[in-house]
């Protein structure tokens, strides 16, 4: 995944300010390939008497940069940065897949939690996080953070399992820097966004704004036979769909930095997204029974308008101690989304169902979710190494509330359906310390362990079935690190922690949610929390000049929460979630990337893996499923003309397990052809899907049910625009984000937090 851009001659005092600006994230080559850093290399002399210009430089972004305990993947420079999305960017980060809807999953797993500049946010929590994911432009994202093994550092709540932590875009650089983008794509589509920084003195700037009207057109088709356990007669059903709606995002960000003093620096965040979430879709049902007699046929008709709305605001306090390295920081985040939707529902019908039906219907929901965390870190130099002590305060409340209407034919006048509204509350409070140790033992060995305490309070309120509950437990979550410097080119990596995975509020409320005539879910309240142990051991040197990554992982679960679906009549099928058994995974983790020829970079990575889960059947019944899958990303970037580049990129998602059936491989092509006007000015062509192939498939297959999915999107899109940079220096790439620009190599044995700070990741 690295990204060229070639710039001929500009004067060494720009250069020398990038070189000067940072720790590890581009990589800057004159004609030799630069070789990985040492593990205690010191920073690059100046000398001042070489020329004042450089014939030539090669700036080679979106390679990984190892830490002790994450992969960091520069995606700033990717070519389709300025009309795609972060859904887009987290596609070409190795082992990571966001589908169109914007499902994601890491290694095969759903189970991830998505941070914000190293804290969670309620814009991407639940049902939210995927159109979330597609409405953030790739342009505000500095780094993507694959956290497969959080450390003592990090909580559980959102989830417990691994971390991808979206580092937003920075500059500390001096002066003013901004880029504008304007994209138009096929069917209509469009976005655009201006990002802009301004650095004076003790104060610093930067926001911007963007615009998308951008979606999904969809169709679909699900078949089911329903087997009768005591005749072995089936039941079949075949449900067909049609999705159709674009829909229009608008965001705004802010932020300001202010030095108060040599030794604190005061940081301030605001951010507001609002998008709509209109659709037109219709969905035709035909059931039949063993002898072939139609039991229902009729078209379903929705129209749906609706809103969403997500707000967060920071701020933050960083202090240097009077002890070199001894650093205390305080940060406060609260974020909120919210969700309304007005829903019309027309059954046309052929043949009614058995148990009746209406034809006209209404529904109105809203979700909101809100985050309030407040994280304390300190970090000083003792006992030979580096120590860690943190605290967290975090509540996260979520509600929902459906109201279901029935309208009469005739008067159009509407009566409240009981058994279809459903108002719920959820509140969980966590409380958290952690401490941490990291250190050197010798000039190969390098440690770091850690344990984190954290209490949680929950309180779930069933509203409109007047029921409430609450849990309240306090677990022990250890972690550990270690690296060893095999060569001046090679280093090796291991890694274990223990999570928790706690149900989200969705997952709790046990309320009957009304799909369709065929489909209902509903949560489970008495779910507990997923307990997981991962283990990670990993390789890194250069094979033929290119950096190369090998990592064998190994995770194991407990109380895994899988999806159960069951019928609770003979036509009506109800998916929820249970405790439902255990889950296993492991595989191999592999990526090179670098340049193979002098104009032609390549990046290619890959995760074969292997999957066990034990699943409760209809029946009660344990069973064990099994698959093996081959997921990976091939990108070649080929820089034809000093001003033309050309990218293509194969994403490829092997088989994933989903507790009572499986979903099926799916491949994609994205091409991108990027022209330099001036340089500032770029003209570029990005197609997404190419052959159009991007569907997906689920299969459930058990003693009852037998069900093929198989949803295909408007995957074939095409964008032409334009990008423009100003300030700074003239070709210079987008700047770095709260570390700046980062140089070569590979971190060695995790000595101590990267350099820089101020608004950029923590933990807590």
């Amino acid at each position: 995944m690295t990204t060229l851009y070639r710039y001929s001659r500009y004067s060494a005092g720009p250069l020398l300010l990038l070189l000067c600006c940072g720790s590890a994230v581009a990589q800057v080559q004159t004609a030799q390939p630069t070789q990985p850093a040492k593990a205690d290399a010191k920073p690059a002399t100046v000398n001042k008497e070489e020329p004042a210009t450089v014939p030539s430089v090669t700036v080679a972004a979106e390679r990984p940069t190892n830490r002790i305990d994450r992969q960091v993947y520069d995606v700033k420079t990717d070519a389709a940065a300025s009309n795609g999305s972060a859904a887009d960017a987290l596609n070409n980060v190795p082992s990571v897949n966001v589908d169109p809807d914007g499902s994601l999953t890491l290694r095969g797993s759903s189970n991830v939690q998505v941070y914000v500049d190293g804290k969670p946010s309620a814009m991407l929590q639940g049902e939210n996080r995927g159109p979330a994911l597609q409405s953030i432009p790739a342009e505000d994202l500095e780094s993507v953070e694959v956290i497969n093994n959080p450390g003592a550092q990090f909580g559980n709540e959102g989830g417990g399992g691994p971390i991808i932590n979206l580092v937003m875009r920075r500059s500390r650089k001096p002066g003013g820097f901004g880029v504008a983008n304007a994209n138009y794509g096929t069917a209509g589509r469009y976005n655009s966004a201006l990002n802009g920084t301004y650095n004076e003195g003790l104060w610093g700037f930067q926001g911007g704004i963007n615009v998308r009207h951008d979606g999904r057109n969809s169709s679909g088709e699900t078949v089911r036979d329903r087997i009768d356990p005591r005749t072995g007669a089936l039941s079949h059903a075949i449900q067909k769909s049609q999705s159709n709606g674009l829909n229009d995002n608008v965001g705004l960000n802010g932020g300001v930095t202010y030095n108060l003093g040599a030794n604190d620096t005061l940081g301030a965040q605001l951010n507001y997204s609002q998008r709509s979430n209109d659709a037109r879709s219709s969905d035709d049902y035909l059931s039949t029974e063993a002898d072939g007699t139609v039991t229902d046929n009729y078209q379903r008709s929705t129209v749906r308008e609706g809103e969403s709305k997500n707000f967060s605001w920071g701020a933050r306090w960083d202090h240097k101690g009077d002890a070199p390295g001894e650093t205390f920081k305080m940060d406060l985040r609260v974020s909120s989304a919210t969700n309304d939707a007005d829903s019309a529902y027309r059954n046309n019908y052929i043949v009614r169902p058995a148990t009746g039906g209406v034809m006209d219907s209404a529904q109105k929901s809203r979700s909101k979710n809100g985050i309030i965390d407040f994280t304390g870190d300190y970090e000083a130099p003792l006992f030979g190494g580096v120590t860690k002590f943190g605290y967290k305060v975090v509540q996260n409340r979520n509600e929902s509330d459906i109201d279901y209407t029935n309208i009469d034919p005739i008067t159009q006048a509407g009566s409240p359906n009981a058994l279809r509204s459903n108002a719920f509350d959820m509140k969980e409070t966590i409380f958290a310390a952690y401490g941490s140790y990291q250190m050197r033992l010798t000039e190969e060995w390098g440690l770091q362990a850690g344990l984190r305490a954290e209490h949680t309070e929950m309180d779930i309120d069933q509203l409109t079935s007047q029921v409430s509950a609450g849990n309240s437990y306090t677990n022990l979550v250890p972690s550990f690190f270690a690296t060893y410097k095999v060569s001046e080119d090679a280093q090796m990596r291991f890694a274990y922690a223990h999570r928790l995975r706690r149900p989200n509020a969705q997952d709790l409320n046990p309320f009957v949610v009304y799909r369709d005539e065929f489909n209902v879910s509903s949560g489970n309240p008495k779910l507990k929390p997923a307990k997981t142990d991962s283990l990670e051991l990993g390789y890194e040197t250069r094979l033929f000049g290119l950096e190369t990554n090998l990592r064998a992982f190994l995770r194991d679960e407990s109380d895994s929460i899988l999806e159960r679906k069951y019928f609770i009549s003979d036509t009506v099928l109800l998916t929820t979630r249970e405790n439902a058994g255990s889950t296993r995974s492991g595989g191999l983790e592999f990526t090179l990337s670098g340049k193979v020829l002098p104009s032609l970079t390549m990046n290619l990575s890959g995760n074969l893996a292997r999957s066990e889960q034990s699943v409760l059947e209809m029946n009660g019944e344990q069973t064990k499923r099994t698959a093996s899958s081959l997921s990976g990303r091939f990108r070649v970037n080929w820089q034809a003309t000093s001003t033309d580049m050309l990218q293509a990129a194969i994403q490829a998602q092997g088989k994933m397990l989903t507790g009572q059936g499986y979903r099926e491989p799916n491949t994609t092509l994205n091409l991108t052809w990027r022209h330099a006007l001036t340089p500032q000015l770029a003209f570029m062509v990005n197609a997404t899907d190419v052959f159009n192939s991007n569907k997906m498939t689920n299969i459930t297959d058990t003693y009852a049910l037998r069900e093929r999915s198989e949803r295909q999107f408007d995957g074939r899109i095409i964008y032409v625009g334009l990008s423009y940079r100003f300030g700074g220096a003239t070709g210079t790439p987008r700047e770095g984000g709260p570390d700046g620009m980062r140089g070569p190599g590979m971190r060695g044995p995790g000595m101590g937090p990267p350099p820089g700070g101020g608004m950029g990741p923590g933990g807590g």
